[in-house]
């Protein structure tokens, strides 16, 4: 089960290979959001989709390689112009004209192509991460993919042999250089799953397929036209911070630096990327008037419920009651899903709007973990 599910699911095929894709929500506005490597698939966007998708269109593709496309097995099925051509081909597919286009790392080259070659089909293009040779590597990796290394360690790991030998092995190692903090296993977990969902022959071709050159990269950064903006890191290990300056200035955008973020910011720093991707896509009208100091000073609470027999007793008893007397101007909202609602409107509580957004089974989800208690988290705002 996940947060949000798709309201469309499709295949595009081009020379016999299907790619697969996802559409949610709807809207003027479309959010095209590309595959990185195939090392990884749609799901990287997981922390993006449900809420993106409240405002405008989103589409996710599965990049060829992984997911519920195919994995074809010649190197040139990997070239970068036939990720751009799946791209497009998912947007003629859905009947877009035009969209907002987001890439991440890798799907930086195949941005360039469907921005810099078809820029009548893109409204505006968000790079995050991008790992473009407009900037040198981080020191000591530059290394040879096909080579025999004496040792397996460190970034000899990126390489051929080790991925045939220990192909798990490499991947602990290389998602945890994707964030700074390894107190977020979570992640890290995920990454490694979806990686296991290909194989390290189909990984190997993707390096073997022909890329862009850095002549042409640059050329393609100059014809990219619209509104430019480019997301990264300041403590990405894979991909350098000069690498987003540089795509920054070369294609006449924006930079945003995330402190603390590494190479996966959407990840780890959802909120913050979520509201840059909504606020790029459908920027929202200035406040016209700022809330008074007094309505500013509201305490307000967000009381969270699980989907529960035992939650559902919870919402028929009082609340506690250091809560209530320590509190006598607290103010609660209740984030909650039916039964638990019904009960809740049934003594006359406050029920969060998002509630109606939950998916049908959160309670049950497996990357939650509020089980069958309630929590009670002070201080955030009820309609924020």
């Amino acid at each position: 089960m996940r947060a949000r599910e798709p309201d469309k699911q499709g295949f595009v095929v081009r020379d016999g290979v299907r790619v697969a894709y996802e559409v949610f929500g709807k809207g003027p506005r479309t959010l095209l959001l590309l595959p990185s490597w195939s090392i990884v698939h749609s799901r990287m966007w997981k922390a993006q989709v449900p809420y993106l998708a409240r405002h405008m269109r989103v589409i996710t593709i599965d990049g060829r390689g992984n997911g519920r496309s195919d994995r074809p097995p010649r190197a040139d099925s990997y070239d970068d112009r036939e990720f751009a051509a799946d791209a497009i081909a998912v947007l003629d597919a859905e009947g877009v004209d035009r969209a907002t286009v987001v890439s991440h790392s890798s799907g930086a080259y195949w941005h360039l192509i469907v921005a810099g070659e078809h820029p009548e089909r893109v409204e505006g293009s968000v790079f995050i991460a991008p790992s473009l040779p407009l900037a040198p590597r981080h020191a000591g990796r530059d290394i040879n993919f096909n080579a025999h290394h004496p040792d397996n360690e460190g970034w000899h790991k990126m390489n051929r042999h080790s991925w045939l030998a220990d192909f798990r092995g490499f991947l602990e190692f290389f998602f945890g250089h994707c964030s700074p903090s390894r107190t977020r296993p979570k992640q890290i977990e995920d990454c490694i799953g979806w990686a296991l969902e290909t194989t390290p022959e189909t990984l190997i071709l993707t390096l073997e397929a022909p890329a862009l050159s850095a002549d042409k990269v640059k050329e393609l950064c100059g014809r990219v036209k619209g509104p430019v903006l480019v997301i990264h890191g300041d403590e990405d290990s894979l991909v350098p911070l000069a690498r987003g300056a540089a795509c920054a200035e070369a294609t006449g955008g924006k930079l945003v630096t995330l402190e603390g973020a590494g190479h996966g910011p959407y990840a780890r720093d959802p909120v913050r990327v979520n509201l840059l991707l909504r606020d790029f896509v459908a920027p929202r009208p200035p406040i016209k008037r700022w809330p008074s100091r007094a309505h500013a000073q509201i305490k307000r609470a967000l009381f969270i419920s699980s989907q529960s027999a035992s939650a559902t007793r919870n919402a028929t008893s009082p609340l506690p009651t250091s809560c209530v007397s320590c509190n006598p101007d607290l103010e609660i909202d209740w984030l909650a899903q039916s039964p638990v609602t019904k009960a809740l409107e049934a003594r006359g509580e406050r029920i969060h709007p998002a509630s109606a957004l939950l998916a049908s089974d959160l309670g049950s989800h497996r990357e939650r973990s509020l089980g069958a208690r309630s929590t009670l988290l002070p201080g955030v705002a009820s309609h924020g």
